[in-house]
């Protein structure tokens, strides 16, 4: 399937969880529950924002956009993690409520139930989007399956506590539990955030990925060829790597640009999506990025 496809799906998803978890609340009065179901109102919103990035980014480069549209796939998850940030805010303030004015607890046996039947879908859902993610390097679908494996493990967390507050009668486990929730959704809603922003910045594609890329050079160096200032970055799930090639000043512009055109092909063969700028320079010429000048 295509990354909008898994997108969609997880619109969907999404949808059905709410109503599962918002009948658990409904028929439990339980806080916590409550917390679950708001965090999957945080997947709807999510996946249809992630959805709409996903679309954009996939559009084709244009006089405005030389480079394309690939960035866009770190808005969502940037959106996603403040998303996140809101829902845990809403839990805490219906959690303390709970904690001050406590409230026996009805018909959980249904109440879990529900639940752990959403739980089931995401957690099948985020398991095979993680692993389209890598394989597409899609930071849209990649935020999306995180915040989905989130919920997976935050329903299980509910489902124990509920199970404690069963145990021991203490109801007041309930709204701690709640904001145990909250505090753990608040560190993935941090770790998206933080990730989109090291998106936006240009950050250097993935270590495995740079050693491919200086595998496939140091396969065509040698006394005559050489090569030096490698940079790569990523934006979404487009790569890019720019360096400099250094050859002897006798040969001729034919038979550089030819060694240059295997080096670029060598490289992109090696890491799929990856795009390669090599500027030629004879071997008694440097080229300097870190000069003053440069920055003028």
């Amino acid at each position: 399937m295509q990354v909008g496809t898994y997108l969609k799906l997880s619109v969907a998803v999404a949808v059905a969880t709410i109503v599962l978890k918002t009948g658990a609340w409904w028929v439990s009065g339980s806080v916590s529950l409550l917390s679950d179901a708001l965090e999957s109102l945080v997947n709807l919103a999510g996946a249809m924002f992630a959805l709409t990035m996903v679309t954009w980014a996939q559009q084709p480069p244009d006089a405005d956009h030389p480079y394309g549209h690939h960035k866009a796939e770190y808005f969502s998850s940037g959106f996603e993690g403040v998303l996140i940030f809101v829902a845990a805010l809403a839990i805490i303030w219906a959690a303390v409520h709970r904690l001050l004015e406590p409230q026996p607890l009805e018909q959980l046996g249904w109440g879990m139930a529900l639940s752990m039947a959403s739980t089931a879908l995401n957690g099948l859902l985020a398991w095979s989007m993680l692993k389209k993610a890598r394989e597409v390097r899609s930071m849209a679908l990649e935020g999306d399956a995180r915040h989905l494996f989130t919920d997976v493990w935050t329903s299980i967390g509910v489902v124990a506590g509920l199970l404690a507050v069963m145990a021991t009668g203490w109801h007041w486990l309930d709204p701690v539990v709640a904001i145990a929730v909250a505090l753990n959704i608040l560190r993935e809603g941090g770790s998206l955030v933080k990730r989109s922003a090291d998106g936006l910045m240009d950050r250097a594609i993935e270590p495995e990925a740079q050693t491919k890329i200086r595998q496939v050079l140091d396969g065509f160096a040698h006394q005559t060829i050489r090569f030096d200032h490698v940079v790569t970055r990523r934006a979404g799930a487009r790569l890019f790597v720019d360096l400099h090639m250094h050859m002897p000043a006798g040969w001729t512009l034919g038979r550089a640009a030819a060694l240059r055109t295997s080096v670029e092909q060598a490289l992109m063969s090696a890491v799929p999506g990856l795009r390669a700028t090599i500027q030629l320079l004879p071997s008694d010429v440097e080229g300097h990025f870190d000069d003053a000048r440069d920055l003028l």
